[in-house]
């Protein structure tokens, strides 16, 4: 069993390769307590699938000493798209079994991956998100970030019939039977809400787990605003009442 890493990438040319050697580093032997599987360990293969979104950092370039390592793939947008873009352009080319949206700005911590993978493992799920607000160790959050994001959450809730706590994580893990079923359009922010629209429309139940975030300052280069709230609340309401292909 293989797990793919898709990690669009734009203009990270300070954290590309920790996140790398990050991702690269942690163990993905996985514990099972559930199931036919109960007091087994499981251990799966990993590949890491990147897409350079037009970077003009330099970025490309450091990417380039990573082409024709056996566990990464490189693809490079010749112009930015968007987040939601690299992200299929990154499912169209993974092999995995399971699918792991990873951010390659330092915010979210791949130590988190077996707490992720475990329940998909056990048959409990087909779709894990990984909740800043569950209890998790967190670095100090923007207070109208949080509740932005309680917000645009609590919509999804409504919305989707859900009781989800964080529909906006860059931590959401899925298998190939659901990545198939997926008919994404959104280039940009709309992504998060998009993909959880059509996950939760498609009657998949989506089970969360705690994780750490290190959420990092505008100086560090965040780039998502306030203005990013109007596409997402779009996205919900333009999914919730869409014809599913």
């Amino acid at each position: 069993m293989k797990l793919s890493v898709i990690m669009p990438v734009y203009n990270e040319i300070s954290t590309i390769r920790e996140i790398l050697r990050r991702v690269r580093a942690v163990p993905l032997t996985v514990p099972i307590g559930y199931g036919p599987q109960n007091g087994q360990t499981v251990e799966l293969e990993r590949e890491i699938v990147i897409v350079d979104d037009g970077s003009t950092d330099g970025t490309r370039e450091v990417l380039r000493e990573y082409e024709g390592e056996p566990d990464i793939r490189v693809i490079y947008h010749e112009r930015n798209q968007g987040k939601g873009a690299a992200v299929r352009t990154g499912l169209d080319h993974a092999t995995g079994d399971i699918f792991i949206v990873q951010d390659a700005d330092l915010e979210y911590d791949p130590r988190d991956y077996p707490a992720l993978l475990q329940p998909i493992l056990e048959g409990r799920a087909q779709v894990v998100y990984g909740s800043r607000f569950r209890g998790g160790p967190t670095k100090a959050m923007f207070f109208w970030h949080m509740v932005g994001n309680r917000f645009l959450t609590l919509v999804t809730n409504i919305l989707y019939d859900s009781i989800l706590t964080d529909m906006e994580t860059g931590y959401k893990m899925f298998t190939r039977e659901v990545a198939g079923k997926l008919r994404l359009t959104e280039r940009g922010w709309g992504f998060d809400p998009e993909i959880t629209a059509q996950i939760l429309r498609r009657g998949y139940r989506i089970y969360e787990v705690p994780i750490s975030y290190t959420g990092r300052e505008f100086s560090e280069g965040k780039k998502i605003s306030w203005k990013d709230a109007f596409t997402v609340l779009k996205t919900l309401f333009r999914c919730r009442f869409q014809r599913l292909e």
